[in-house]
């Protein structure tokens, strides 16, 4: 019986020293090409971590905040901030957990990217500013309008998340998913799994983008290199977003602000038409557009017609 448990505990750890030296080699391959360079930016020096942001041009300043996900980051604006530059002080952000910035492991909730964008306007850009921000992204931005409207100018949604969705709260199943992919060596295992790059362009090619001969294909290795960036320590962010803690109700925030909000939808995108109504109805004032021919990333997809929409509302 001793031996049975000697050698059970004797292989178990071998497993584990494998997956552990298997993840490491994962993070390290992923990282190669070195696509994202921190050296391009500047941090900012919040109090949950460092985050790395970019400014350029000159005008009235325009914050733009990536979709929320372990593998996004400020590259999502990559083929429209250049010429957003030419108008605007234009500065681009990577998310707490994404990207180039740290990626602590905590719980990563609503309210942290409300405070993180509320204290990075106020302590980095300094005054009013328009913000654009990508699917559940935007409620953040929304949350935070709601909580100090002062602080922003017009508000920018590119194909925000669905109300029904933002409503769900974690449940034991949620909570139990979370913790598993928080383990050190276990959930870090998962999270390779689950962020391969098989995974990441299938997401792009069904999901992201309309046409996938848009795509150019650095975009995999830029979008696979962030996810793996900090040791995989988007795992964190992907657990909370899991685990729903990143949903939040923001109906009653939606209805109650004044600022001029604008939804800029890919018209390939599913569920979009249904999504609108429901943001419009909380919100008449709310004025909407599509850019054809596209999905979730319109920006990227198709930079010059979503700017043409963008600089009409500008």
């Amino acid at each position: 019986m001793k031996h049975k448990i000697k050698t059970t505990i004797l292989l178990t750890t071998f497993a584990i020293a494998v997956m552990h030296i298997i993840n490491k080699c994962i993070a390290s391959a992923a990282v190669i090409k070195h696509m994202l360079n921190a050296n391009t930016g500047n941090y900012f020096e919040w109090r949950f971590g460092n985050v790395f942001y970019t400014k350029s041009g000159h005008g009235n300043p325009l914050l733009l905040i990536h979709d929320l996900t372990p593998y996004s980051s400020s590259y999502e604006w990559n083929e429209v901030i250049r010429k957003l530059s030419k108008n605007h002080t234009v500065y681009a952000i990577d998310l707490l957990g994404c990207g180039r910035s740290d990626k602590p492991n905590l719980t990563y909730t609503n309210f942290l990217y409300v405070q993180l964008v509320t204290d990075f306007v106020k302590k980095v850009i300094g005054q009013k500013t328009n913000v654009a921000a990508t699917g559940i992204s935007s409620s953040f931005v929304v949350m935070a309008c709601h909580n100090d409207s002062e602080l922003f100018n017009k508000i920018f949604m590119v194909n925000p998340e669905k109300l029904s969705k933002l409503n769900s709260i974690p449940g034991k199943r949620s909570k139990v998913t979370k913790f598993l992919m928080d383990l050190p060596i276990i959930g870090t295992t998962v999270y390779n799994m689950i962020i391969n790059r098989s995974n990441l362009e299938y997401r792009f090619t069904e999901e992201y983008i309309y046409n996938p001969f848009r795509l150019k294909g650095k975009y995999i290795d830029v979008y696979y290199e962030a996810a793996h960036l900090k040791d995989s320590g988007g795992k964190y962010l992907l657990s909370s977003l899991n685990g729903l803690y990143l949903n939040v109700n923001i109906a009653h925030a939606l209805k109650e602000i004044n600022n001029s909000i604008f939804i800029i939808a890919g018209s390939k995108c599913q569920d979009m038409d249904g999504i609108i109504d429901n943001y419009v109805e909380i919100n008449p004032a709310i004025e909407t557009a599509y850019v054809n021919d596209t999905k979730s990333l319109p920006q990227v997809e198709a930079a010059d017609s979503f700017l043409e929409q963008l600089n009409i509302f500008l």
